[in-house]
């Protein structure tokens, strides 16, 4: 390694602290949640995005005008339809999202997205950051909030996942040192945590959940995750009502296949990275990734999306028109409980428990073999009642 080398990589790694540091800034300025009773007029975002995502998205669309027709016919909510959130887009603008798009992104309360496709290392792809990433920081979508449930397993499990820092902060900002050494980052704030907790504790609160998990690697990760653990726990002490325990990653994995265990978990509170890779586990033991929705929480804008990926593969074998819209059908339930339709959002979930978990008429495999996304979306809206 050359003293030059060394120059380059001191000088790219305090560019990224001084940038974290303005960031850290910001959150402190960010004022109290929008009331969305308030707003004379809610206005929601719809994004296609990649692969099978313009399929599953526009018939989630059309169970949310089904079931906000009176608040639309009397110009209460807004449909607004985003394009140019395409990887095509994205690659031709060489950004997450294109200045346009994120304008208009920005003049709505709340998004549905459809999964975006991220270029990743020898795809042939320009290595631009992930869109929901982007969008995460543009519009400062501190919580991904993804609910999993099992009934007949007694399992009703919600987490917590810091949406803005740790291993995705900087993730496309780490570098190569020399040909035989690269580096890349985890960021850890006090305001970041610190919030991410509150808004977990509140919710086992207001919804009578007497546990919350805090899931770290602090032991090996001591810095950051250790940082996380601790901040997490001072903020505990305000809800004492509320048991909180503390697990590693790698043993909550398995504990969340542990017959014995599981039930007991309620809320759980991760960093970024476990909790994308956890909720997809606990997504996988609740019939797939394509069964699971996700919010994006943040004080002004808020984003549901699913959490799965944009499956090209089922576009490429013509298959699209099978993709299982269940995903984006939950995350429109949270959507429409954020914004205050709680009588909606109940039944829509009433109505997709009731065709994934028990009448089971119509069945998505992906294939021919069965139903199509559209079929499976009017399926949902003949039980909502």
């Amino acid at each position: 390694m050359t003293e030059l080398q060394v120059k380059q990589a001191v000088e790219k790694f305090e560019a990224l602290i001084r940038e974290q540091s303005a960031r850290s800034d910001k959150i402190k300025e960010i004022g109290d949640a929008v009331d969305y009773s308030k707003l004379d007029k809610i206005v929601i975002g719809i994004c296609g995005g990649d692969g099978i995502g313009p399929e599953i998205t526009k018939r989630s669309e059309e169970v949310l005008k089904f079931l906000l027709a009176d608040d639309v016919k009397a110009g209460k909510i807004e449909f607004k339809e985003i394009e140019g959130l395409t990887i095509e887009n994205r690659i031709a603008h060489m950004k997450p999202i294109p200045d346009d798009v994120l304008e208009e992104l920005k003049s709505c309360d709340v998004i549905l997205k459809g999964p975006t496709t991220t270029p990743q290392a020898g795809d042939g792809m320009p290595n631009i950051e992930s869109a929901n990433v982007a969008m995460r920081k543009a519009l400062d979508l501190f919580a991904n909030v993804r609910p999993v449930k099992i009934p007949e397993e007694g399992i009703n499990w919600t987490f917590f996942r810091e949406n803005t820092e740790g291993a995705y902060a900087v993730g496309s900002k780490g570098f190569n040192v020399t040909d035989d050494l690269a580096i890349d980052f985890v960021v850890t704030t006090t305001e970041g945590t610190n919030r991410i907790a509150k808004l977990a504790y509140e919710y086992a609160r207001r919804n009578n959940l007497d546990r919350c998990s805090i899931i770290t690697k602090a032991n090996v990760i001591k810095t950051t995750d250790g940082k996380f653990l601790n901040l997490c726990k001072e903020v505990a002490k305000d809800y004492p009502e509320i048991t909180t325990d503390e697990w590693y990653i790698d043993i909550l994995t398995a504990k969340l296949l542990d017959e014995k265990r599981r039930k007991d978990f309620k809320v759980l509170i991760l960093p970024n990275l476990y909790g994308d890779i956890v909720t997809d586990e606990a997504a996988e033991m609740q019939g797939g990734v394509g069964t699971a929705g996700s919010a994006n929480i943040g004080k002004k804008y808020a984003m549901f999306e699913a959490i799965h990926g944009s499956a090209p593969r089922m576009v490429q074998e013509g298959r699209a028109k099978y993709a299982d819209p269940c995903s984006m059908l939950r995350a429109s339930v949270m959507l429409l409980s954020h914004i205050g339709k709680q009588e909606e959002a109940d039944k829509l979930e009433k109505a997709l428990d009731f065709c994934m978990f028990e009448d089971k008429k119509l069945t998505l495999t992906g294939r021919d073999t069965g139903c199509t996304c559209e079929e499976y979306a009017k399926y949902v809206m003949e039980n909502i009642k």
